[in-house]
């Protein structure tokens, strides 16, 4: 048995939080690492020391093995959790760590390597038996070698990144006119991500189920897994909900994966948590992906069926030298009731689920729901929390679960259509439409789910009515605000400070991609308000009470006599509007317009703060809609910035390896 006084947590965001909580409740101290985009972070400040370890790129920080280390040495920590992402499958850190007297929390450096490079850990499943997606592990080195390779397999066919996961450095190719770019930006990402550009080559499976085993491996010989959770809900290869258990498994289907599962790691001694990715066929049959050595970042779909299990705290027992507190038999019995796991990322799901940045207004959800005990949130952010470009987009996890999984699907769409989340564009909205959908509710899904059957989103018929409502309470929340201040004013004069209280009050909103909508009003007096709204394809009017205001919290009754909690929050110009379920976003229009400024040239900027990775086009070449002008990097991923219109480029103010601002102008297109 080992001693562990002090951790060191070598990771970010909400899963730092999460490892620093078990870590408390163990009696464990802990210490947090962060880059200089991090400074302010909810996990630094929660933690019981921190050290600053070099600049806001991952490269130069969280990767930096040397730093993590320092800081462990001059913190006094005992022991190093990696969490997931960055180094936490990387073998020399893991040896690093060992080497310099510390404990590494996970499996061992010799695993890792087995094991947490696809190509290897495919190597050893084919020498044990356990089926694998055809594939080559030796990707050739010249075009042409490559399409013989991808034509054995038959197209299409699926580059992977062989050092690590999270949809970094995947790329599904349909014909050989597209490999050799897919290969070369594949590269790119890998190596970003990973430090390692290796590839595989695999045979694309159509309409696949993803489905992974947990398991968990003591020091003493003692073996076992916790059953599956369903991942087939993704988008660019990432997952966005995850679930327990999966709804294509029977009984035999998923004993024999568990049996697989153990099978593979049991021929290297594995020990600690572990991941055995699984992908199903058309026919149900289950072949091999990857191993993740490592947590996984829906490990608590897993903790959400079996009560009291934490997983951190069975690494760290592990880790000291303890045995497994359960056999397998344990778990079998132990198993009940489902979970859903939803990943709130900062997100664009209308571009092609475009990462944003920025300052988070608004992060809250109602106390009574907080205090249930079926709903679990694993956030990395708070209220005044920025989302930096330089790290994953995920910036929180909601779990729920149930004795059934419509009770678990049920509650999720609860929470997140209570959830406020404002500042930045999220994937709120999109989650709750993935989970209303019919064929989900069904659990008739794959990993195509998103492409082939989510259609853009279609504004409802109630949509304009939304924003009508949303209007009336920004502006019935700014005359709140402006009231207390108008006690020296005559009493009649109180409604936007006017000498006449007959007279209209007025506040125009624009709405992305709506339009503007006029809100008129008149303070009535005791909570009343009369309003005439113009917007959206109608007008609204009537009597609106104010029945109950709290900065920003507010209880509106409607003409109809509809009570609805609204909550409000303000940032500048803009607006945030949440009630029902539904967001909205306006900006407050000046009374007086500068023309000038609203005037914009006919160029193409960046969506969001980053670095070009290459340009496509040069001056005076001619191009059409949708051309790709060139590339940018940002928040560890590759986005293709395309021509809004067809025409002439212009000017083109930037070039490769520029690093250039959200909003900067890349390109300028004129139109033929």
């Amino acid at each position: 048995m080992r001693t562990l006084r002090k951790l060191l947590i070598a990771n970010r965001g909400e899963i730092a939080l999460r490892i620093a909580r078990t870590a408390a409740r163990m009696g464990i101290g802990t210490v947090a690492v962060f880059s200089d985009a991090d400074e302010d972070a909810l996990f630094v400040r929660r933690a019981d020391e921190a050290v600053r370890i070099g600049p806001a790129s991952a490269r130069d920080s969280y990767l930096r093995i040397d730093r993590i280390l320092d800081a462990a040495r001059r913190t006094g920590a005992d022991a190093v959790h990696p969490g997931f992402g960055f180094l936490a499958e990387n073998a020399d850190f893991a040896e690093a760590v060992e080497a310099a007297g510390l404990l590494f929390i996970g499996p061992s450096a010799a695993a890792i390597r087995a094991m947490g490079l696809k190509r290897e850990a495919k190597a050893l499943a084919l020498r044990v038996g356990v089926p694998v997606v055809p594939g080559f592990s030796d990707l050739a080195s010249d075009l042409e070698g490559l399409d013989a390779q991808a034509r054995t397999l038959g197209y299409p066919v699926l580059l992977k990144a062989s050092a690590g996961g999270g949809g970094k450095g995947m790329r599904v190719v349909h014909r050989a006119a597209g490999l050799e770019e897919a290969v070369s930006s594949a590269r790119r990402e890998a190596e970003a991500a990973f430090g390692d550009g290796t590839l595989l080559l695999e045979k694309y499976i159509e309409g696949p189920r993803h489905v992974e085993i947990q398991v968990l491996g003591d020091t003493h010989g003692h073996l076992v897994h916790l059953f599956e959770r369903e991942c087939s809900i993704q988008r660019r290869h990432q997952k966005l909900i995850e679930e327990s258990p999966s709804t294509a498994l029977d009984d035999a289907r998923r004993q024999a994966m568990g049996r697989d599962a153990i099978t593979l790691c049991a021929a290297i001694g594995y020990t600690n948590a572990g991941t055995v990715e699984f992908v199903l066929d058309a026919n149900g049959d289950h072949h091999f992906l990857e191993v993740n050595t490592r947590l996984q970042v829906e490990h608590p779909v897993t903790e959400g069926v079996f009560e009291g299990l934490d997983l951190v705290e069975e690494q760290i027992r592990i880790a000291r030298g303890e045995r497994l507190r359960f056999t397998q038999a344990d778990l079998d019995a132990r198993r009940s009731g489902a979970a859903v796991e939803c990943r709130l990322c900062a997100e664009d799901p209308d571009s092609e689920f475009l990462p944003q940045s920025g300052r988070i207004i608004d992060f809250h959800l109602p106390e009574a729901l907080l205090a249930q005990e079926w709903l679990r949130v694993e956030s990395g952010v708070e209220t005044g929390s920025d989302v930096p470009v330089h790290y994953d987009s995920m910036i929180a996890k909601l779990i729920t679960r149930g004795p059934t999984r419509q009770d678990a699907i049920a509650r999720m769409i609860r929470a997140l259509s209570s959830l406020s989340v404002q500042g930045v564009l999220t994937n709120r909205a999109f989650l709750l439409r993935v989970l209303s959908h019919p064929d989900y509710q069904r659990g008739d899904i794959d990993t195509h789910f998103i492409e082939t059957r989510m259609p853009p989103a279609v504004e409802p018929a109630e949509g304009d009515e939304i924003l009508r409502r949303a209007a009336v309470a920004a502006a019935l929340a700014g005359h709140a605000t402006r009231a207390p201040h108008a006690a020296w004013l005559p009493s009649l004069a109180v409604s936007g400070y006017r000498n006449h209280r007959v007279a209209d009050e007025r506040m125009e909103f624009e709405v992305p991609d709506r339009g503007t909508v006029q809100v008129g009003y008149v303070d009535l007096g005791r909570g009343a308000f009369r309003v005439r709204v113009e917007g959206g394809a109608g007008t609204m009017t009537g009597t609106v009470r104010r029945v109950a205001s709290d900065a920003g919290d507010l209880v509106l009754e409607w003409p109809d006599g509809h009570r609805v909690p609204t909550r409000v929050r303000s940032d500048g110009d803009a607006w945030y509007v949440h009630a029902l379920g539904h967001s909205t976003r306006l900006r407050e229009r000046p009374r007086f317009l500068d023309r000038d400024a609203d005037s914009a040239a006919d160029g193409c900027v960046a969506p969001m703060p980053g670095k070009i990775l290459a340009v496509r086009v040069a001056l005076g070449q001619t191009v059409a809609a949708g051309d790709t002008l060139m590339t940018i990097e940002a928040m560890k991923m590759e986005h293709a910035v395309k021509a809004p219109h067809a025409g002439v480029v212009s000017a083109l103010p930037v070039r490769a390896g520029d690093q250039v601002a959200g909003g900067a102008t890349l390109a300028v297109i004129d139109a033929t």
